[in-house]
């Protein structure tokens, strides 16, 4: 094979998207069946989004017991839909495109332009992202850099863990599961906006959402 296929198929590969899992070497022998106190300080995301326009979900998790936690994970179950077409290689479609994910930027793994980083978050658990260990009365942040693709009303579901395994389990201070919800709905195009004669950009509403 020739040098010049042979890096094509290196770029290739390199631009796969790892949308939150076949990534992590976290550790979860050993793992301790005991539950550990959080708090959700952060948990954001746009309620009206639009098909291509960027939009971030953020979810800060904060240790508010006195032992460390040993991961802490997030799983995010509704970037993507099952679909029934026929001919589909596989059922699952994105709702959302992950541009990047929770975690510091991976290096590049060839020597070109990074087009889309997915973080160095993610686990090799499904739609799950962790970054590491949180001392006591500490927060972590997780963030996601996506884009949405298909237009609709979404519910995007949530939940905390306190490692990877599932014996260690994050509750909120009522002994309540750490997790929750979204409402969201995208348009099939950006809001309307128009510029007010002082020079300011004034964004309208959206168009209604199928």
């Amino acid at each position: 094979m020739s040098r010049a296929p042979l890096a094509l198929l290196v770029l290739a590969a390199a631009a796969v998207p790892l949308a939150g899992c076949g990534g992590g070497s976290q550790a979860t022998a050993g793992e301790s069946a005991r539950s550990f106190d959080v708090k959700v300080a952060v948990a954001s995301f746009p309620a009206k989004q639009s098909v291509a326009t960027p939009a971030r979900l953020r979810i800060t998790v904060q240790n508010t017991g006195d032992r460390r936690i040993p991961v802490v994970a997030v799983t995010v179950d509704s970037f993507n839909y099952a679909s029934n077409y026929v001919g589909l290689a596989a059922n699952k479609r994105p709702v959302w495109a992950i541009e990047q994910g929770p975690g510091q930027p991976a290096k590049p793994p060839v020597e070109t332009q990074e087009v889309s980083t997915p973080g160095g978050g993610q686990t090799s658990y499904v739609n799950t992202w962790a970054l590491g260990a949180l001392s006591p009365h500490h927060q972590t942040t997780f963030v996601w850099r996506v884009v949405p693709v298909k237009s609709g009303s979404y519910t995007v579901h949530y939940s905390v863990a306190a490692g990877l395994a599932g014996k260690a389990k994050a509750q909120l201070a009522s002994g309540a599961p750490a997790s929750g919800q979204f409402a969201v709905q995208i348009a099939g195009a950006p809001a309307i906006t128009h510029v007010e004669p002082n020079g300011k950009v004034v964004t309208g509403a959206y168009p209604p959402a199928p």
